[in-house]
């Protein structure tokens, strides 16, 4: 059944996900009894430190569940993941189309995915052209020059190759790629690596705008609760696979009980100020 207007976006309860078994090696256990939920127009940022199972999460909530037996692909084996009202422990291969056409990912690596051998537009184009080879070239050119501004981009880089930008500007045509669909959930791991910092709140600035006119939910995962507090609505915060923090960044870091928490809340008054009244 799929989800109403009022249905929260996404709703994870008690999940356990693991990656199969490597060679000569058992199954890792990646997240252990999360459990949380993402609003409709809500933008829920994730922390935590590497290996806390926030990429996992990312990857599992993007449908990207261990299709086949052999893929080294998170596998969800206990509690439910629900996303747009699909369980994704039973989801069948025409639903998961269904849901791919919906979510936007953008993985942790897209900047590197970029298609060597086709220009910017081309890029962030071909998620469309992928579904309808006829869609209005016009209308097409329009929306990508509308992402490419609002990623703070020059419009004379939409004939560039990927070769011939920066780190941080393939980044953000990668950004502008995962967003050209308008998805209903938006899935971002790590949206600002590699941008500089002067250009990195003007981007934030400009996701939540983006955000704000096409009224879509997303998960943001970042490293940093300052940054990924900028554009949040509330904060989760995962560790060692389970999640020790859910609430806006006050609620979050105002009295911290979990040591790691401390050591959050300690980073964000060093070099962002006083913390927000929960």
């Amino acid at each position: 059944m799929s989800a109403s207007a009022a249905d929260p976006i996404v709703v994870v309860s008690d999940a356990t996900v693991d990656y199969p078994p490597a060679r000569g090696s058992e199954a890792f256990r990646a997240l252990a009894g999360v459990t949380f939920s993402i609003r409709p127009g809500e933008i829920l940022g994730m922390v935590g430190e590497t290996g806390s199972g926030k990429s996992t999460l990312a990857r599992m909530l993007s449908g990207d569940t261990g299709r086949r037996a052999s893929e080294n692909a998170p596998a969800i084996v206990g509690g439910s993941v629900k996303v747009l009202g699909r369980e994704l422990r039973k989801l069948a291969p025409r639903h998961r189309a269904e849901l791919e056409l919906r979510v936007g990912y953008l993985p942790q690596d897209a900047a590197r995915r970029l298609t060597h051998g086709s220009t910017v537009a081309e890029n962030i184009s071909e998620p469309v052209l992928m579904r309808d080879r006829r869609f209005d070239r016009r209308e097409l050119g329009r929306m990508v020059a509308e992402l490419i501004d609002a990623m703070q981009l020059p419009l004379g880089l939409m004939g560039a190759y990927p070769h011939e930008l920066s780190g941080g500007q393939r980044q953000r045509v990668a950004v502008a790629r995962s967003l050209i669909l308008e998805p209903t959930l938006w899935i971002a791991d790590e949206p600002t690596a590699g941008v500089d910092i002067t250009v990195r709140d003007a981007m934030l600035q400009a996701l939540a705008s983006i955000r704000q006119n096409r009224s879509f939910s997303a998960l943001v995962i970042g490293h940093e609760a300052a940054v990924t507090s900028g554009i949040a609505d509330r904060v989760a915060v995962l560790q060692k696979g389970q999640l020790i923090g859910l609430g806006t960044l006050g609620e979050v870091l105002a009295s911290p009980a979990h040591p790691y928490l401390r050591g959050l809340a300690t980073e964000y008054e060093t070099t962002t100020g006083p913390i927000p009244l929960p």
